[in-house]
């Protein structure tokens, strides 16, 4: 059987540099089996280049959002009608990222609330599923999803790296898990237990490309390329084929990108 993986969250104008483009990353993605991937927002003023990039090929899909370490000082707020109106074109696929951080951040973080209640709310009214990023703040995400009725149209909690009890939280409100690199590091044994549970059917892999490479490739620059690493791992891990798991995970995308239409 044909592998074909899909590479569920990247950051392809990070990945790219004056050496070599967004086309030579995309080449070397397609030799690796990864045939389509979503590029993911983190502020409003560098969208315009995540949605060219999902104009520009067929294996690009583009989400719209501010993620939440994104300095409000420095950058625009964004706001529900403004979400939306950018969700409308037809490579959106998804509203974030977005989530909280109290990694990064600290202090009065209501600003950091409001954003992440403004994601949801624009997810739900435009119908699009949201991608949330959580570090050190996994109640506060579970609690916030469930009181602005995040089940209404889904997500994914990407790169994942929390413990099962969250994990079996967002499942429960019909959320995805989405593991990145830091799966593959000796040092993860307790997010590979928590891998092994995940229903197949509500899997995905990503690789947050330009941070978190894989193993062999740790210390290097990600790329969509990379997430073929992860998924051989994940299914020696788990004990199915890639395969199986590539055939699942991209079936899992396009059930949970609904807007996703390759072309």
């Amino acid at each position: 059987m044909p592998i074909s993986l899909i590479d569920s969250h990247c950051h392809l104008p990070l990945v790219a540099t004056a050496e070599r483009g967004i086309p030579a990353i995309l080449t070397d993605a397609l030799a690796a089996a990864v045939d389509y991937m979503l590029c993911v927002a983190v502020d409003l003023e560098t969208f315009p280049e995540v949605r060219a990039a999902a104009e520009n090929s067929r294996a690009v899909f583009a989400s719209v959002g501010s993620h939440p370490n994104t300095d409000a000082a420095r950058h625009e707020e964004p706001t529900v009608a403004t979400l939306v109106a950018a969700a409308t074109h037809e490579r959106v696929v998804a509203i974030g990222e977005t989530g909280l951080d109290y990694f990064r951040s600290e202090g009065d973080l209501s600003w950091q609330h409001n954003r992440f209640r403004t994601h949801i709310q624009a997810a739900r009214e435009c119908g699009k599923p949201i991608i949330v990023h959580t570090r050190d703040a996994a109640s506060d995400v579970i609690k916030m999803l469930r009181e602005e009725r995040a089940h209404e149209v889904g997500g994914v909690m990407h790169c994942f790296v929390e413990d099962w009890e969250t994990a079996s939280a967002a499942l429960d409100l019909g959320f995805y898990i989405s593991f990145s690199g830091i799966v593959t590091f000796k040092s993860a044994t307790a997010l590979q237990d928590v891998a092994r549970k995940i229903p197949l059917s509500r899997l995905l892999v990503e690789t947050d490309s330009p941070w978190l490479a894989p193993v062999p490739h740790r210390g290097r620059q990600n790329e969509p390329a990379f997430v073929r690493h992860t998924a051989e791992f994940l299914a020696k891990l788990r004990g199915e084929t890639l395969a199986e798991l590539a055939l699942m995970t991209s079936q899992n995308f396009f059930e949970l990108f609904a807007a996703a239409k390759p072309d």
